[in-house]
């Protein structure tokens, strides 16, 4: 099942198969999957009577119940994994002790890096209390949430803050709330309804239905404040949790149909983090999650992750996403491991010697006790899914000495914290990344320069970032012309075996440049990437501009180039059209002040004029091999 909003999609989708077909490219499969998506609808049973009735008696109920802390603490008998995780968390606890107390201090338009301290300060100093009943402990946290629920407010403004410090407070107040002074529980509850739900009623919020990520931040920490007050107001917590059940769907459906978060794998974190959290306490205070945790593609999710992780264990970056694949990854990953039995979302490494957890390390240790392997899948080599953002993937294998790995992606820039980059791929061999991604950068940065950063129309300055327009990606460029904002580029041809293939059909990307654009990706073996472009030009298409984006140093060739880095050597060789030679391009230091500075980075461009295309139309084929 999938999204109604992408009905009209599936029938673009249709067309581009048929001319895709047409054009004689039978030798890849085109049997692309093309079902229609309508948005499904999670159980919303919610009513005053009902969580009367359902509500959990026993404390805690929030993630954690009375069961679960009995197994926890006989696997922490037991289990070495389990007694290392605990102990990373006493010794954070420690840390913590010696922090000043948080407070209610902006950084620019946010108070979200208070309120996500003090979801990492509540789940690591509520579980080992817990664990411990250490009395300073108790006493750190009761001052914690004094401090918070006295702030003005919880910064409505940015309502990602608001739902983050209503998440905290909620778990503080449902972990220990028994072992702390009435006056503070009672705090603790008024300022979950008058700084944390109250306002989400005030006035429209735009999120309530949004697609991204907010969607499911902001849900979650509403449901974490309901279920933490029902007790006191049921209907208040029935009217939250039903709007939450109603709306979540809007965000959910974006994983279909193959689990690709579209707004990049850091994202993916965020948003699927507190879907996760929703999942988990709805399951344990009310016995169900509505179906959250089975709805389309959602679990699948956590399989993309993995695929999306290269060897070196740095991330395809695209949208706006960091490089690096934090610990936290590996917490939420033991929720999938702990509800599939799948040794495969199991990071055996990270739980062996945990560090930087990230702030739903408390949480984690509940996931994590869960655990018991009941079997352990394995990736593909070879793979692409579906969705905004479709993304392909290629690689070696355990037994490749080089660990080749190849990732590309289509899509649109529309989507949200997305780029110009439909088309453009990262290259990993020899342990090198040679092709990269840019990546994202600081948002607050941007916004206390006065950069209009989140503007997403065809001529808004978002895209005068080298990171947001398509010269920053490894991608084609038409007559030096931005992509078409509103453009799709679908994934139109895959084929899978010895040597995989791939064809991401960029036309509309081009739209008034190009007559058409296909690029064609195929992974000659563990030493080489083919990667092929398909043009057809209109009668005013001047230059084509294929471009790869690397940190290596590179030696201008005959044929193209010799890429150079970490004493490793890859070739760039241009395969067609004759005569082209590469010019290559230093944006170390970058073309705008506000850029992101990335050591050493440049562009390899092949710069194609029309004259190189008889008939105005043909290929440009690059060859990329290791030494």
């Amino acid at each position: 099942m999938r999204s109604g909003k992408y009905s009209f999609m599936s029938v673009i989708f249709l067309v581009l198969i048929t001319l895709f077909v047409s054009c004689n490219h039978d030798e890849i499969n085109t049997s692309i999957k093309n079902q229609s998506i309508d948005t499904v609808k999670l159980d919303n049973p919610l009513s005053v009577s009902w969580i009367k009735q359902h509500l959990a008696k026993y404390s805690p109920r929030l993630i954690l119940t009375p069961e679960l802390e009995n197994q926890l603490k006989a696997k922490l008998k037991t289990d070495p994994q389990v007694q290392a995780y605990y102990q990373y968390l006493k010794k954070d606890a420690e840390k913590i002790l010696t922090e000043p107390l948080l407070e209610r201090k902006l950084t620019g338009r946010r108070l979200l890096g208070v309120s996500r301290e003090m979801v990492n300060r509540m789940g690591t100093l509520c579980m080992v209390y817990r664990i411990d009943r250490e009395p300073e402990v108790l006493s750190r946290i009761d001052d914690e949430l004094n401090a918070v629920c006295n702030f003005s407010d919880w910064h409505p403004a940015h309502f990602l803050d608001v739902a983050e410090m209503s998440f905290a407070v909620a778990l503080a107040v449902d972990w220990v709330g028994e072992f702390l002074p009435d006056a503070t529980v009672s705090l603790c509850k008024n300022a979950l309804i008058e700084k944390g739900i109250n306002p989400s009623f005030d006035e429209p919020m735009w999120w309530i239905k949004a697609n991204n990520n907010w969607n499911e931040v902001c849900h979650g920490g509403m449901i974490a404040a309901a279920l933490a007050i029902a007790d006191v107001d049921p209907a208040l917590a029935a009217k939250t949790i039903g709007r939450a059940l109603d709306n979540l769907p809007y965000a959910l459906v974006e994983y279909e149909p193959d689990g690709i978060y579209p707004e990049g794998p850091g994202y993916w974190g965020y948003g699927t983090g507190y879907a996760i959290l929703a999942s988990s306490m709805l399951t344990s205070a009310l016995g169900t999650d509505f179906g959250i945790s089975e709805y389309p593609s959602f679990m699948e999710s956590a399989r993309v992750i993995l695929l999306l992780t290269a060897p070196s264990g740095d991330y395809f970056n695209f949208s706006d996403c960091g490089l690096k694949r934090g610990n936290s990854t590996s917490v939420l990953l033991s929720w999938f491991a702990a509800k599939t039995g799948d040794g495969l979302y199991f990071d055996k490494k990270f739980f062996d010697h945990p560090s930087g957890a990230g702030r739903l390390a408390g949480p984690g240790l509940v996931w994590l006790s869960q655990y018991q392997e009941k079997q352990t899948s394995t990736l593909p080599l070879a793979w692409y899914g579906e969705g905004p953002n479709p993304v392909v993937m290629f690689r070696g294998g355990e037994s490749d000495p080089g660990h080749f790995y190849f990732a590309a992606k289509g899509g649109s820039a529309s989507v949200n914290h997305s780029n110009m980059d439909a088309g453009t791929f990262i290259f990993e061999l020899d342990g090198v990344r040679w092709v990269i991604d840019p990546g994202t950068q600081n948002y607050n940065d941007l916004e206390q320069a006065g950069f209009d950063l989140w503007h997403m129309c065809q001529d808004c300055q978002r895209w005068t970032l080298l990171t947001k327009s398509n010269k920053g990606h490894s991608t084609l460029t038409v007559d030096d012309a931005r992509h078409n904002v509103k453009g799709y580029a679908p994934i139109t041809g895959f084929k899978d075996g010895k040597k995989p293939e791939v064809i991401i059909d960029l036309t509309e990307i081009f739209k008034g440049h190009l007559k058409s654009a296909l690029r064609k990706f195929v992974k000659e073996s563990n030493r080489s990437l083919l990667v092929e472009d398909e043009v057809k030009l209109e009668d005013t298409t001047k230059i084509i501009t294929w471009a790869l984006m690397t940190t290596a140093d590179v030696v201008k060739e005959s044929d193209g180039a010799l890429l150079e880095q970490d004493g490793k050597k890859l070739r760039l060789t241009i395969l067609s059209p004759g005569g082209m030679q590469v010019t290559i391009v230093s944006l170390d230091p970058p073309p705008l002040a506000l850029d992101k500075k990335i050591p050493n980075l440049k562009r390899v461009e092949i710069n194609c004029p029309a004259s190189a295309f008889p008939g105005k139309q043909g290929w440009i084929k690059v060859r990329l091999s290791g030494e």
